[in-house]
């Protein structure tokens, strides 16, 4: 198994080189990682003046979504040990592009590919003494390497669903590098049930650190003038992580004044997708082109920058998180965390938080674009309905908090 697993890893880097000419992500997976091993070695040359040794801890995010959900704990461990070097990579251009600036890291890279070699000189190079992985991601060869120096190699914030191929019959030999994790802190009873019926008993149920993370925004909110310049007092609606999909639904919410104003902050924010978005909004304005003037009379402002959006939330009356359509919704905290109903498409079977909204009222699902208009108005129309659905999003975040000091 092992060697189907190092072929399956050095098929996928095959892949991203063939890939790259046609696909941006995967040119900037490779240009992320060209002369990775001569800048990590100087990188990780850099001490304190007198050459003593550093205490290093890495800390590993797939992509931008980890990375929120592990901010906290890694802010939290600064404060806590300011004299440790933290390292921090990622897997995904777009986790290493919006955060390779992250003040509180001291040196944040890419991911090596998983293969033999470059494990053992990523960790030859830092020598940590310890490793965090948040959610998920299992490289086999680092967890190996890390249990063999004895090397503590911790996930936070794990999720484990029944369809996942460790509980499948199959599934023997990842279930056994599974059980070489030194501690799991799992978000919920049913991670903890299934790694238990595995065996794995080196757990925690913490929680999810996310609820920190978003509690944070909103108690350190910072205003964004042009936003509510745009906003004004009308009750507007803020789309985020949108998708293609989403847009024909948002765009019949103009149709008969069911919502005044549109913010929609797509999940890509390329030229092509946002012309797409133009046509089929009309009456709409990109960020920049508002900033320098245009479009003040426009009904849809359409986010043009990334690292914004949690910020958008404060702005509406209601939330309408993308995704849903499509493999699956994007992040609903950081709108509940401000009291904003949120509403989202069929996929979302996988996010405990929204099964859990749904069911306490601050959260609601929609089919298509009729049924996003009436929901949309009631909400609107009906202050008892909305204030309801709001105090439902603060409560719940309020009571989830506390998985980063359980962790720490």
């Amino acid at each position: 198994m092992r060697m189907i697993y190092h072929m399956a890893v050095y098929l996928y880097l095959g892949m991203i080189r063939l890939s790259s000419p046609f696909s941006a992500k995967a040119r900037q997976w490779l240009a992320g990682r060209k002369g990775w091993r001569k800048a990590m070695e100087g990188a990780a040359r850099q001490g304190p003046a007198g050459g003593e040794a550093l205490q290093t801890i890495w800390f590993h995010c797939a992509s931008l979504g980890e990375f929120e959900q592990g901010r906290p704990v890694i802010e939290d461990f600064r404060k806590q040990h300011p004299g440790w070097r933290i390292l921090l990579t990622f897997f995904s251009p777009s986790g290493y592009r919006h955060r390779k600036d992250f003040p509180h890291a001291d040196h944040v890279f890419y991911l090596p590919a998983d293969t033999p070699s470059n494990v053992r000189f990523f960790l030859d190079t830092w020598q940590p003494q310890a490793a965090v992985f948040v959610k998920y991601e299992y490289w086999y060869n680092y967890l190996d390497v890390l249990s063999r120096r004895g090397i503590p190699h911790i996930v936070i914030s794990a999720i484990f669903r029944p369809g996942q191929y460790f509980f499948r019959p199959w599934g023997g030999w990842p279930r056994r590098q599974l059980a070489r994790v030194t501690r799991f802190f799992v978000q919920d009873k049913e991670s903890a049930r299934l790694l238990a019926g595995l065996g794995i008993r080196q757990q925690v149920i913490s929680g999810d650190t996310r609820f920190d993370r978003v509690h944070e925004l909103a108690r350190n909110q910072r205003d964004l003038p042009d936003i509510g310049s745009f906003a004004g007092d009308k009750p507007v609606l803020v789309a985020g992580s949108t998708w293609p999909k989403d847009d024909g639904l948002l765009a019949g919410l103009l149709d008969g004044g069911k919502v005044e104003k549109l913010i929609v902050a797509p999940h890509e924010t390329g030229p092509i997708r946002l012309d797409g978005m133009k046509a089929i909004y009309g009456d709409a304005v990109t960020l920049s082109d508002y900033l320098a003037g245009e479009g003040r009379n426009a009904r849809v402002l359409l986010i043009d920058r990334i690292g914004i959006l949690s910020r958008l939330y404060p702005y509406g009356k209601i939330a309408f998180i993308g995704g849903g359509f499509g493999q699956g919704i994007h992040n609903i905290l950081e709108a509940a965390t401000y009291g904003v109903p949120v509403m989202f498409g069929p996929r979302h079977e996988k996010f405990a938080e929204a099964r859990d909204l749904l069911k306490l009222g601050g959260a609601f699902c929609v089919s298509d674009r009729d049924s996003l208009a009436e929901l949309s108005s009631a909400l609107l129309s009906d202050e008892n309905k909305w204030r309801l659905a709001s105090g439902a999003c603060r409560q719940y975040v309020e009571k989830q908090r506390g998985a980063t000091g359980r962790i720490m």
